[in-house]
């Protein structure tokens, strides 16, 4: 049986925040990804609030993935450390 959603990537994510990762991190946010985002990501995923209301993080360590859910698709903005993942989110969205 397949993942009941799949995952999409932002081209900024594949080219920008995947390569900064270090290996250690990239496996831990590919693996959390997979494990949760693909199976349950409104139960893993936490609502933000505000100018990205709409939008969900999933906390990998220091790091943060923000993602939306549309229509079995889960559709990943940005992945950063929680340092800079707020002020960089706004890039991407508008």
């Amino acid at each position: 049986m397949g993942a009941p959603y799949k995952v999409r990537y932002h081209y900024l994510v594949v080219e920008n925040d995947i390569p900064k990762l270090d290996s250690f991190w990239r496996k831990e946010i590919k693996g959390a990804i997979e494990k949760k985002l693909t199976t349950a990501p409104e139960t893993f995923g936490e609502p933000l609030r505000r100018s990205i209301r709409g939008y969900r993080k999933l906390r990998v360590g220091d790091f943060r993935v923000i993602f939306k859910i549309e229509n079995r698709v889960v559709k990943i903005l940005i992945i950063k450390h929680r340092s800079v993942i707020y002020r960089e989110v706004h890039k991407r969205i508008y």
